[in-house]
């Protein structure tokens, strides 16, 4: 059986394909087969890392009406991931624009029905951050809890821009959580760097479109930027180490 990791959240730049990204290079480095999709119509970020070997999906058609997504093309992303091998594990990245009609399609046309039949598991990775996009975050995990019936979830916790937090209460002590709790398989929260000197060397591996290996073995990289990186892969490496992979 292979896994489908699907990257949803209706709120945009909240971190969802760095996520991907992340997880695709651990468990490339786990030695697992993995193959990426971008579904994103509007970036194409997940694409533009050559180490992780992204399929682009074009989601957008020209139509009397204007540039609009053709919900249609989603039949050709199911198709390709009903082909991949047993025990391998593929990565769909999305965008908050693809959001609506994406999750439109994948509740009725029972996606995750027609992918157990083809021998593959569903698994909703989703993302709450901390900041401003707090609460618009939390709302949208949890609806994506209560309309999905099926697929394994996890949520991911990114404090880039301020704890994940609210009125006192961490994640795990809010009332939304405790609603939603049995259907959350794991929680990984992503690593709030107290030096600033990380983030900014994670900060310019991702511009420059390098995966952690990619970057920790490039001689254009600094010494200590080298080491900097080393030391912020094993942090979270360690804390997706919690997944059910």
């Amino acid at each position: 059986m292979s896994t489908v990791h699907l990257i949803l959240q209706g709120k945009g730049g909240v971190g969802k394909s760095f996520i991907a990204a992340l997880l695709a290079q651990y468990l490339q480095e786990k030695g697992v087969a993995v193959r990426c999709f971008d579904a994103d119509p509007v970036n194409s970020t997940l694409s533009s890392f050559p180490s992780l070997n992204t399929t682009k999906l074009d989601l957008i058609e020209n139509s009397d009406k204007g540039r609009r997504i053709n919900p249609r093309r989603f039949d050709d992303l199911v198709e390709q991931i009903a082909r991949q091998p047993a025990e391998s594990h593929v990565i769909v990245d999305t965008g908050s624009s693809a959001f609506v009609p994406l999750l439109h399609y994948v509740i009725s046309n029972e996606v995750p029905t027609v992918l157990s039949q083809a021998g593959h598991e569903l698994v909703v990775h989703t993302v709450v951050t901390g900041g401003q996009a707090l609460l618009d975050t939390l709302h949208g995990a949890a609806q994506l809890v209560k309309q999905l019936d099926d697929p394994r979830f996890v949520v991911w916790l990114n404090p880039f821009w301020g704890p994940v937090a609210d009125d006192g209460k961490t994640f795990e002590q809010m009332k939304i959580y405790q609603d939603i709790k049995k259907r959350i398989e794991t929680v990984v929260n992503l690593p709030a760097f107290t030096d600033e000197l990380f983030p900014q060397d994670i900060a310019g591996m991702l511009k420059s479109r390098l995966t952690f290996k990619d970057a920790i073995e490039t001689p254009a990289l600094s010494l200590m930027s080298r080491h900097r990186l080393k030391v912020a892969q094993r942090d979270f490496y360690s804390r997706l180490d919690s997944l059910a992979v």
